[in-house]
C-alpha cells in the first residue's frame, strides 16, 4: 500500500506540480521519500488520497503553506483529523477558466440555452455569458476580446488560441443548474473556506479569477442539488424552461467516475436529448465520433456531441481549434 503512495506523490512531484505550485511539488517529493508519512497516506481510500485533494485538506486543517519540515509535522501529529477529512471531502476544480475552451463549443449551440453542469461543486462554470474572454496569441498579443452583452466583467478569462481562431460568440443562457455529489455552497463562509484551500500555493491569478466569479454567482446562485449526476439528469432536465435548448456540460468531472459508471453516464446524456458539451483526455471514454487518436493530442479533446473540435489545456489556458468552418481574428 505505501508503494502506491509512494508512487503516485512521486508522480505528481516530477509531473503535475513543477511550474504550478513549488510548496505542492516540494511536500509530494517529500513525501516520496519519507515512509511514515507514507504509512499515515495509505490510511486515506486511493479515490481520496489524491495529492492535491490531500493538501487541500490539510491547509484547511491549519497546516500553513511553509516547508516540507513543518508540514510533515503537522500531518504527523493530526493524522487521525487529516484521514477523516480526506474520506469526507472529493477534488472540485472550481476552474471558470475552462470556459475559454469551452466558449467556442457553446457558442455553436442554437439558444436560448438551458445550461447544466454535472459534477459543477460551486457552478461557477455555469456563467459563461458573464464573463469577458481575451484570446491571445502565443506571445501575450490580443487576437479577440469578447464581453457580455451588458458590458465587460470583472471576470476575464484569458487563453492562447493556437492556430486558426474560428468565429466565437456568447451563448444566450436562460436557466443554469447543477449536480455534484458534495456541492459547494458559496453563500456559506465555511465551503468559501473550502474553496480557497483547493487552490495550489502561488496561483495568485487563479485565486483572483475565482473570487471574482463567486461575486458574480452569489449576486444570481444557480440551482445546484447534491446527488449522484446520472440519477438527477433526468429530473433536472425535465425542470428546464420550455422552449430552450437543453445543454448538459461535464467539463473534466467524467475522469472520476468509474468505467462502467462513465459509460452509463454518456449513454443516458445522449438519450435524454440535450446537447453534450465536455472536455476529457482523449483517451478516457468511447464516447467521441469519430474515434480519436490520443497520441494526437497535446492536451485534452474538447466535444459536442460526442464531435471533438479542439484541443486544449484540461484547464483551458490554450486551446487549438481542430475543425474546419469559418475562421479569422474577428
Amino acid at each position: 500500500m505505501t508503494d502506491a503512495v509512494r508512487e503516485r506523490f512521486d508522480l505528481f512531484a516530477r509531473d503535475e506540480a513543477p511550474g504550478r505550485s513549488d510548496v505542492y511539488a516540494e511536500w509530494a517529493a517529500g513525501i516520496a521519500a519519507d515512509a511514515e508519512a507514507q504509512a499515515v497516506l495509505a490510511r486515506i481510500s486511493p479515490q481520496h488520497r489524491q495529492p492535491p485533494l490531500m493538501f487541500a485538506v490539510t491547509r484547511l486543517l491549519g497546516s500553513g503553506d511553509g516547508g516540507y519540515a513543518g508540514w510533515r509535522s503537522f500531518l504527523l501529529s493530526h493524522a487521525e483529523e487529516v484521514v477523516a477529512e480526506c474520506e469526507r471531502r472529493m477534488v472540485q476544480t472550481n476552474e471558470p477558466l475552462r470556459l475559454a475552451a469551452l466558449l467556442p463549443v457553446l457558442g455553436l449551440i442554437d439558444g436560448p440555452v438551458a445550461l447544466l453542469e454535472l459534477g459543477a461543486s460551486a457552478g461557477l462554470c455555469l456563467y459563461p455569458d458573464r464573463y469577458s474572454y481575451r484570446f491571445t496569441a502565443a506571445d501575450g498579443t490580443e487576437r479577440l476580446r469578447i464581453d457580455p452583452a451588458d458590458g465587460p466583467s470583472q471576470v476575464v478569462l484569458t487563453s492562447i488560441v493556437r492556430g486558426a481562431l474560428p468565429v466565437i460568440r456568447m451563448p444566450e443562457i436562460v436557466w443554469r443548474a447543477g449536480v455534484d455529489l458534495a456541492p459547494v455552497d458559496i453563500r456559506e463562509p465555511d465551503d468559501r473556506t473550502w474553496m480557497r484551500s483547493l487552490i495550489w500555493p502561488g496561483e495568485t491569478e487563479r485565486a483572483e479569477r475565482i473570487a471574482g466569479a463567486v461575486a458574480i454567482a452569489q449576486a444570481d446562485p444557480p440551482l445546484l442539488l447534491a446527488g449522484d449526476a446520472e440519477a438527477r439528469l433526468d429530473d433536472l432536465l425535465a425542470s428546464a424552461p420550455a422552449g430552450a435548448t437543453p445543454v448538459v456540460m461535464t467539463p473534466g468531472m467524467l475522469v472520476y467516475l468509474p468505467r462502467a459508471q462513465r459509460a452509463s453516464l454518456i449513454d443516458r446524456i445522449r438519450a435524454s436529448g440535450a446537447r453534450w458539451v465536455t472536455i476529457d483526455a482523449p483517451g478516457l471514454h468511447d464516447g467521441w465520433h469519430p474515434p480519436v487518436d490520443p497520441g494526437s493530442f497535446d492536451g485534452f479533446a474538447v466535444a459536442l456531441d460526442g464531435r471533438v473540435l479542439s484541443d486544449a489545456d484540461p484547464l483551458g489556458r490554450q486551446w487549438e481549434w481542430r475543425t474546419g468552418g469559418a475562421a479569422g481574428d474577428g
